[in-house]
């Protein structure tokens, strides 16, 4: 039976992270704001959650993210100069980001993980349920896999997590659920949840991927939470107490998502997704793809 639970409005982003796989890139650039053709990582994210209907965001950033800020305010001098010369192709494009979403931020002053970047969303949230998304995974627009989560959180309540199905060989880079099986085909009921879990022990070959839509009463889990894996105070370990006991934030279902997923968290990967990116762009791909196809052939 459908329910009525409280309509979702705000949108966290966790932008903390050192990036230190991309060294020496993100010395002094944050890796959010490394590009993804030509526009930054984080872009992106803001746009996922707007089309979603979340206009109010909050980005949990730290020291050395200022350019987060830049990039999403205004910039007199560059508009003026675009204006004057009449070039209001990229005029538009620079006015964009700034007038995307109401953009909030609040540093996290201890890079103490994940569950703790969530954590100090908690005075901007308030009492309500909210999203989280991770600037590593970029979401296809074609496949709205946050809007279907929102749906599926006003159905059941709780939390809502997304899951996609990697092999065995794989889970032990993501977090893991151990999951039932619902009357929706892509929706499961989790009912445990574990930390990058060697093979051997993982419930399932279900990862858990950067989006969430998570109950306010994660945040008391959360404070007292310990230091799990990494020595880090995780997400996932909050998730599973929620799991555990549906009396406390209501149960804990899953989104399995079988679209377009762009994964920017590593070097390969951040390629991979530029030239797919790249590949699907009206105005780039024609002759991107003849290029790439003849380079192809040449190293072949």
């Amino acid at each position: 039976m459908t329910q009525s639970h409280p309509r979702i409005s705000k949108a966290v982003i966790p932008a903390a992270g050192l990036g230190t796989r991309f060294l020496p890139a993100t010395k002094a650039t944050p890796k959010e704001m490394l590009p993804v053709v030509d526009k930054p990582a984080i872009q992106y994210v803001v746009e996922e959650a707007v089309s979603a209907g979340l206009d109010d965001v909050l980005m949990v950033t730290g020291r050395n993210k200022r350019p987060l800020e830049d990039h999403f305010d205004r910039n007199y001098e560059l508009e003026s100069a675009l204006e004057k010369k009449g070039d209001t192709e990229r005029l538009g494009k620079v006015q964009e980001s700034s007038d995307l979403a109401m953009i909030h931020y609040v540093r996290q002053g201890d890079p103490k993980g994940l569950g703790h970047a969530v954590l100090c969303a908690a005075p901007h949230v308030g009492d309500e349920p909210f999203a989280v998304l991770l600037g590593d995974d970029l979401i296809d627009p074609r496949d709205p896999l946050l809007q279907r989560m929102i749906e599926v959180q006003a159905q059941y309540g709780g939390s809502v997590i997304a899951l996609m199905e990697v092999a065995p060989e794989q889970i032990h880079l993501y977090g893991c659920a151990a999951v039932d099986t619902t009357e929706d085909g892509d929706v499961v009921k989790v009912s445990g949840l574990v930390e990058k879990p060697d093979a051997a022990d993982a419930p399932s070959n279900y990862a858990v991927i950067g989006r969430y839509v998570l109950d306010p009463h994660v945040f008391d889990i959360l404070r007292r939470t310990q230091p799990g894996r990494g020595g880090e105070i995780q997400l996932t370990d909050a998730l599973q107490q929620l799991a555990a006991d549906e009396k406390v934030g209501g149960p804990v279902h899953g989104v399995v998502f079988k679209g377009r997923r762009y994964d920017t968290g590593d070097r390969s990967d951040y390629l991979r997704a530029i030239v797919r990116l790249a590949c699907e762009r009206e105005d780039l791909g024609p002759d991107f793809r003849t290029w790439l196809r003849s380079y192809v052939a040449e190293e072949m």
